[in-house]
């Protein structure tokens, strides 16, 4: 089967932090470009038993990255009942779920920008520790690119496309 998503990882080796942002942009693209091309019942249409759906993944993420790099990293989300279900209300529209996340993507690069210093410690402490900003970019990339794992397969059991 051909990769028709398939794209080059990122080459970008100028610096720690440079590097870590750019293999997280990568993530992120990755799980975007997997909801191009797709109708908004195709983009919602459940298709494991764990009721894992792409419009929810990406609205899984949109909220993990205001809660890692908004809440926890920089204090400027308050603290609130972060819902990381995958279940997106029909009332929420498409674009508005795919812009949500290319903002909170867009307001989690000023924040780690901002800092600079992939030693500088988080505001609020992850039980109980303050963990650094080179903690929260690995997570938040690993939890990105664990996710696009699941985009890949949601993908390809919708229409056949596959690639990254």
């Amino acid at each position: 089967m051909a990769e028709t998503q398939r794209r080059p990882v990122p080459r970008n080796d100028d610096g720690e932090l440079d590097t870590a942002l750019a293999f997280l942009t990568f993530a992120r693209e990755s799980v975007l470009i997997k909801t191009e091309g797709l109708s908004d019942e195709q983009l919602r249409r459940v298709l494991v038993d764990t009721g894992t759906n792409l419009l929810g993944l990406v609205q899984h993420l949109t909220v993990a990255e205001r809660y890692w790099f908004g809440h926890h990293l920089a204090d400027v989300e308050p603290p609130q009942d972060w819902d990381y279900g995958m279940s997106v209300p029909v009332s929420r529209g498409t674009e508005e779920v795919l812009e949500g996340y290319r903002a909170a993507s867009r307001r989690s690069d000023e924040l780690i920008r901002d800092l600079g210093d992939p030693t500088a410690l988080a505001v609020r402490p992850v039980d109980g520790k303050r963990v650094t900003l080179r903690w929260v970019l690995a997570h938040m990339t690993s939890e990105t690119v664990r996710h696009a794992g699941h985009a890949d397969i949601l993908r390809e059991q919708l229409d056949g496309t596959t690639g990254r």
